[in-house]
C-alpha cells in the first residue's frame, strides 16, 4: 500500500510540482530522508516484536553532540565514533535490560529515556548555548558531505544499513525470533526463545541506529546540534506504521518502512515546493498533518482491496 501511495504521488509531483523531478532535488530529498530512516531500522525491529523505542530522538541529538564534541577537541573520526557506540549501547542496554527483565512498560522506559537523554544532551552543552563544530576537510566531515554516483555517503550507509536489517529479519534465527515474540510472547517462551535476551538486543539496536543517525548529520551540518533529532520518534514510528508494521507487532517488514520514509520525504517536499511552500511552518505542520491522514487512508484503501 505504502509503494503505491509513493509511486502516485511522486508521478503526481512530478508532473504538476515544478523542480520536484529535478536531479538536485532528489539528491536533497533522499539525504535528508536518509537520517530518518536509519532510525527507522532500528524502530521496526522494535515494533515488530511488540515494543516501542521514543528515546531515539534524544538518542540522535546525544549521537550528535558526542561525535562533534570529540572531533572538535581534535580526537579524529574514529574516536569520536568510538565514544557514540559506547554510549548509545549503555543506554539501550540499561533500557532493553529494564524492560525485559523488570516488566516495565516500554512506552514508559522509553519516554524516561527520552527526558533523560535530552536532559543529559543539554547539560553538556549549558543548556543549549554550547554547539560544537567540526572542521571542515576532516575525515569525518567527509563522511557527511561527501558522495558516490552523486549520491551522499549517508544515503549509501542508509541503503546498507536497510538491507542488513533486511536480511537479518527475514533470513536469520534472530529475525524469526522478532516475528514470534511479536506475535506472542508467551507462545515464543514456551518454544524456548531467549525472549529476554532478544528484546535487550533489539533496544540496543535501536539506539545505536539513532546515534549512528546523528553522528552522519553532524558529519553533513558539521556541528553537533543540541535540539536536532526533535520529533524523530514520532517520526520513525510514522514512517514504520505507514509501511505497514502493525503497532501490535507480529507483522512488518523493512520494504514497508523503506517507502513509509520516502512517503514522508515525499510529502513533506512536495508541500515545500508547492502551493504551500509560502505559508509559515505552523500552517505547514496542519497542512502535513492532513495530508498524512489522507495518504495513511489510502494506503489502508489499497492493503484491503489486495
Amino acid at each position: 500500500g505504502a509503494l503505491v501511495v509513493l509511486t502516485v504521488i511522486s508521478i503526481f509531483a512530478v508532473i504538476t510540482v515544478p523542480g520536484f523531478g529535478t536531479t538536485g532535488n532528489v539528491q536533497n530529498t533522499l539525504l535528508s530522508a536518509s537520517f530518518p530512516a536509519m532510525i527507522a531500522v532500528g524502530m521496526t525491529f522494535v515494533i515488530i516484536s511488540g515494543g516501542i523505542d521514543l528515546s531515539v530522538g534524544s538518542v540522535f541529538a546525544l549521537g550528535s553532540v558526542l561525535s562533534t564534541y570529540a572531533v572538535s577537541h581534535g580526537r579524529g573520526f574514529l574516536p569520536a565514533l568510538a565514544l557514540t557506540v559506547l554510549v548509545c549501547t549503555v543506554i539501550g542496554l540499561v533500557q532493553g535490560t529494564l524492560i525485559a527483565r523488570s516488566g516495565l512498560p516500554p512506552f514508559i522506559m522509553t519516554l524516561a529515556g527520552l527526558l533523560g537523554v535530552r536532559g543529559l544532551v543539554l547539560s553538556i552543552t549549558d543548556e543549549g548555548q554550547k554547539v560544537y563544530v567540526a572542521g571542515p576537510g576532516s575525515g569525518f566531515v567527509k563522511l557527511g558531505t561527501g558522495s558516490l554516483l552523486q549520491v551522499g555517503y549517508p544515503v549509501w550507509i542508509a541503503v546498507l544499513l536497510f538491507v542488513i536489517g533486511y536480511v537479518v529479519l527475514e533470513r536469520t534465527g534472530l529475525g524469526l525470533s522478532v516475528f514470534a515474540i511479536g506475535g506472542s510472547e508467551d507462545a515464543a517462551l514456551l518454544m524456548g526463545l531467549k525472549v529476554r535476551r532478544v528484546k535487550i538486543r533489539l533496544y540496543v539496536l535501536s539506539a545505536l541506529c539513532a546515534g549512528a543517525a546523528g553522528l552522519l548529520q553532524a558529519a553533513y551540518s558539521q556541528s553537533g546540534i543540541p535540539t536536532g533529532g526533535d520529533g524523530y520518534e514520532l517520526q520513525a514510528i510514522a514512517a514504520v506504521v505507514i509501511g505497514g508494521t502493525l503497532l501490535t507487532g507480529g507483522s512488518g517488514s523493512l520494504i514497508g518502512t523503506g517507502c513509509g520514509v520516502l512517503l514522508l520525504a515525499v510529502v513533506q517536499n512536495v508541500i515545500n515546493l508547492g502551493a504551500f511552500g509560502h505559508i509559515d511552518s505552523s500552517a505547514q505542520g496542519v497542512v502535513t498533518g492532513l495530508f498524512l491522514v489522507v495518504v495513511v487512508a489510502l494506503q489502508r484503501y489499497v492493503n484491503r482491496t489486495h
